[in-house]
């Protein structure tokens, strides 16, 4: 059976962005008589408000796309991402780093030649030289260090993994085209690579629904995926909503959103007359 997720951040109202997204994940799921889950991205606990949950709740009843069910949010499974880890760590795929931003920005500003990938520059590999007894050293004097993948070290086990999107077809995974990316930040202890791989297996998603601007990161997914021995689900990534600026709504932006319109008494067929085409025919 086709389960989908709408998988919201609660740190701020919902807008046009976030209800077509939600109702694609939605119109896949019931054409397939499958479920439609929802699911709270919360690990980021500096910017997550309470009531953005119950807004995030009451706007998705508001325009018909009800939940089948209400997954754990990411902050009941901080455990797991631990586990993983952990995992990692014992097989020596990730490392620890102790950079800051200002300091990889002064490193990468020396060379003459910077790798880049999808997202800009690529980490220069500083601490990747570092010695266990300086990693040792630098964690005993209680320096918090993020977490990166060796991204070559995981090249060499991956293979020929590849993923399918129903859009934008068939892609070979590289686990060397964002570098050694961060898997844990140092204030939450995880990130939204290392949650959402295992988070999606973990809810037994079968089939990915998101934005293109996520198509790129699936090379990390499928990367983890790989390396943690997690089932691979199907992919859509579908067109972004813009603003009138062209460019992709986004909460820093201060779109208008669902609860704005809805004040403004428009119903819900009027807002999801607003949504573009879904990408499903």
């Amino acid at each position: 059976m086709i389960r989908t997720r709408f998988a919201p951040s609660p740190t701020g109202y919902l807008h046009l962005g976030h209800a077509y997204a939600a109702k694609v994940a939605f119109d896949l799921a019931k054409r397939h008589s499958g479920d439609f889950l929802l699911r709270f991205e919360d690990i980021d606990h500096t910017r997550v408000r309470p009531h953005y949950y119950d807004a995030c709740r009451d706007d998705l009843r508001f325009l018909g796309l009800l939940p089948a069910g209400e997954l754990p949010a990411q902050l009941e499974r901080t455990p797991a991402y631990r586990r993983a880890l952990e995992e990692l760590e014992s097989r020596h795929l990730i490392y620890p780093c102790f950079c800051t931003r200002r300091e990889i920005e002064a490193e990468l500003a020396q060379l003459t030649s910077a790798p880049h990938g999808p997202d800009g520059a690529l980490y220069p590999g500083t601490c990747k030289g570092l010695s266990e007894a300086q990693r040792n050293e630098r964690l005993a004097s209680g320096a918090t260090p993020a977490w990166r993948l060796d991204c070559e070290k995981a090249a060499e086990l991956v293979g020929a993994a590849h993923f399918d999107d129903f859009i934008h077809g068939s892609f070979h995974v590289d686990p060397l085209l964002h570098g050694d990316v961060i898997l844990a930040r140092k204030d939450i202890g995880t990130s939204y690579h290392l949650a959402v791989t295992l988070d999606d297996a973990r809810d037994e998603i079968t089939h990915v629904t998101r934005g293109e601007d996520l198509l790129q990161a699936t090379h990390i997914h499928r990367t983890l995926q790989v390396l943690l021995d997690l089932p691979a689900p199907a992919y859509l990534h579908h067109p972004l909503v813009l603003g009138p600026d062209g460019k992709r709504l986004a909460k820093r932006d201060q779109p208008r959103s669902i609860q704005e319109l809805r004040a403004q008494g428009m119903t819900a067929p009027e807002v999801l007359q607003m949504l573009p085409a879904s990408p499903l025919g």
